[in-house]
């Protein structure tokens, strides 16, 4: 099966958030990567969530060229054509965009999608998130109001953010926010239902609760999970139980295990996941260099043995290292073997 329909990714958020499970959004930034994800998701037998973000997309489009809209599509046609062979769904999602690159980004990729559609082809990407967090509430509410309209019109989910994720992370750095940004309140929840539920189409709501993006040891991330149950309560007090949020998780790297499991009662479908896997993926690499060392480099006496250095020989190694640790996400996150492709 190839990419998810719209029909069908609603079908997989609303599973999850029924069977109070969550999918790993996995940032890949290259074909290798991209593959590692779907290896994941496969050997795991669960549904999952691929995304890109500005900065993935430039690279993925090469040094000389930066074109993150150009490298995106990339990636997501790649995405598009080795996910049929896989018995599993994936939804295509793009990661945080600031404002001022709404234009330069996001736009240009719903703007393909429309012409996908238009030509009776499939949506290229599933969904799309704004990152308004540096604006006011406000501000945020009335771009997300018409982003979302947008998305309406082509089947396209909307995942927006309300607070700040504290940390730094693709160029987006928000390690000098105020304390109290870092924690959504039941206030700002509402304000996002009353703007964003007229508009009569599916969103994810990116909440914060001292989620912080980077590398953390475990235990000094500091969560405050019990914010969504507050936020999701103050929601369905006003507008019923059809009216919880989809929620999404930023800056997991160092959480308790517990903590995470608690967000997913509160509604928490989607968790992102980009350090670990990072980091998975150059171990291997920093293993293979480790262990061939004498043999990736010309000396005066030997030549260089090009089987180790051939590529393919530490980025199949990589791939592998990388799915393992998608795979732990799947476990993590409670979504092994719920793929709902049968």
């Amino acid at each position: 099966m190839p990419v998810a329909t719209p029909e069908i990714y609603r079908r997989m958020l609303q599973a999850a958030h029924d069977g109070k499970y969550a999918y790993p959004g996995i940032n890949v930034s290259s074909v290798v990567t991209a593959n590692a994800a779907l290896k994941g998701f496969a050997d795991s037998g669960s549904d999952g969530i691929i995304q890109l973000s500005t900065g993935a997309g430039q690279f993925a489009s090469g040094l000389n060229i930066k074109d993150a809209v150009l490298g995106a599509v990339t990636i997501a046609e790649h995405v598009h054509r080795v996910a049929d062979q896989y018995n599993i769904y994936v939804g295509l999602h793009t990661d945080h965009c600031v404002p001022k690159k709404l234009d330069a980004f996001v736009r240009p990729l719903i703007a393909e999608t429309a012409r996908r559609r238009a030509d009776g082809r499939g949506n290229l990407f599933n969904s799309h998130m704004f990152d308004g967090s540096e604006l006011s509430t406000a501000e945020n509410m009335k771009i997300s109001t018409e982003l979302l309209s947008v998305c309406k019109d082509n089947d396209i989910v909307l995942e927006v953010e309300i607070g700040v994720v504290g940390g730094e992370e693709d160029g987006i750095d928000h390690s000098d926010a105020p304390s109290e940004k870092l924690y959504t309140t039941p206030a700002d929840m509402l304000e996002v239902a009353r703007a964003l539920r007229p508009v009569g189409a599916p969103f994810m709501v990116a909440a914060t609760f001292g989620n912080v993006h980077g590398i953390y040891k475990p235990g000094n991330v500091k969560l405050k999970p019990a914010i969504l149950k507050e936020g999701q309560a103050a929601v369905t007090a006003e507008f019923g139980e059809e009216a919880r949020f989809m929620l999404v998780f930023h800056g997991g790297s160092g959480s308790d295990l517990s903590d995470i499991h608690q967000t997913l009662e509160y509604g928490v479908v989607k968790m992102n996941v980009d350090t670990d896997t990072q980091y998975h993926f150059t171990q291997a690499i920093v293993q293979h260099v480790d262990a061939n060392r004498s043999e990736l480099t010309h000396s005066a006496d030997e030549m260089a043995n090009k089987k180790k250095f051939d590529p393919r020989s530490y980025l199949k190694r990589a791939e592998e290292f990388m799915a393992k640790r998608v795979q732990t996400a799947c476990d993590e996150l409670k979504s092994t073997g719920k793929s709902i492709f049968a």
